[in-house]
């Protein structure tokens, strides 16, 4: 069911139940609303006198005035022609929202606009049919309300920064150290992507069908996957900053393996991965049905991979050097 703002009528009638001290849960139930949404409108709608607060409460037509206001702005991009063009060229060009309208307003340029208002624009009709979203610097699948996102650094703390990483991670002088990536696939075909993982040391990879980006079920999945092998061979796995990823805790609480973070916008700092992508690619273009793919085919795809000799392994294939590690492993 579409999405449908409260019209001047039911704002209205909020404020008559309001007033007769009618709970919010009836007053939803009488308009056939969403609890949360007449939480919602009273929050964001509600009348503040500081100077006089028994004046304070919400009134349906200050809310009505409001919420067109609102809609108003939301609409700036689209009734002025040569603001959208100013704001698209700049977003195409690598600036951040925030840049876009400083700078706006620094030039006195003639229209200007909150980076609030670019964000809804970008994740608006209008701008996902331009796919505007992929020049943001962090993009999301859609735009969370402003005082309910979560800051990336109590997501990715800095302690779990790459800076942080231990030494024998970083010469690749230990075993067990792994780098996990997606690869995604063209919208149209679906949901589905492909896992990519590659122990640093021995370039050994593992690429398996993932039919959903939560990071709940991502993290499961690399447990099941990784927990047969013995705690030294996966000790540590580092990502990228993607959401996909902010169920690491699973990994130390699942098999006791722990996550590193790339810095932001870094990602030749997971080189290795990196470069697994580039050479799975010849296998999984961007045009591949991921879901019509077996594990099987996934499998003999990796089995590909890791029989090819690389020449920073003295031209072993990292199915031998990664079978190497393992019997030392046996032997210690």
């Amino acid at each position: 069911m579409a999405h449908r703002e409260l019209d001047l009528r039911e704002r209205r009638l909020v404020e008559d139940l309001l007033q007769a001290k009618m709970s919010v849960v009836s007053i939803a139930a009488r308009l056939s609303r969403h609890r949360s949404t007449i939480y919602r409108e009273i929050q964001r709608n509600r009348f503040e006198d500081n100077e006089l607060p028994h004046l304070s409460g919400y009134y349906g037509m200050l809310a009505q005035k409001r919420a067109a206001e609102r809609r108003h702005r939301r609409r700036k991009l689209i009734r002025m022609t040569a603001l959208r063009e100013a704001v698209i060229d700049r977003l195409k060009a690598g600036w951040s929202p925030e840049q876009i309208a400083g700078r706006l307003r620094f030039e006195e340029h003639r229209g200007t606009i909150c980076h609030e208002t670019i964000y809804a624009f970008v994740y608006s009709q209008d701008g996902q049919s331009q796919d505007l979203a992929r020049h943001l610097p962090e993009r999301r699948r859609q735009r969370k309300p402003r005082y309910a996102r979560r800051p990336r650094s109590l997501i990715f703390p800095l302690e779990r920064a790459i800076q942080n990483r231990p030494d024998h991670i970083n010469d690749r002088s230990g075993f067990g150290d792994w780098e996990g990536d997606l690869m995604i696939f063209r919208k149209e075909l679906g949901k589905a992507n492909v896992a990519s993982l590659v122990e640093r040391k021995t370039r050994y990879a593992v690429l398996f069908r993932n039919n959903d980006r939560s990071s709940k079920h991502l993290m499961n999945r690399l447990i099941a996957l990784l927990s047969p092998l013995p705690l030294s061979a996966r000790r540590s796995i580092t990502f990228d900053r993607g959401l996909e990823f902010n169920r690491w805790r699973d990994l130390r609480m699942g098999m006791g393996t722990e996550a590193w973070f790339c810095d932001p916008q870094a990602p030749w700092q997971k080189g290795s991965v990196e470069n697994l992508n580039k050479r799975a690619r010849r296998y999984l273009p961007r045009d591949t049905a991921i879901a019509a793919l077996s594990d099987h085919a996934m499998a003999e795809i990796s089995a590909q991979l890791n029989a090819t000799p690389r020449r920073c392994l003295g031209y072993r294939t990292p199915a031998e050097a990664f079978a190497e590690e393992l019997r030392q492993l046996d032997l210690s």
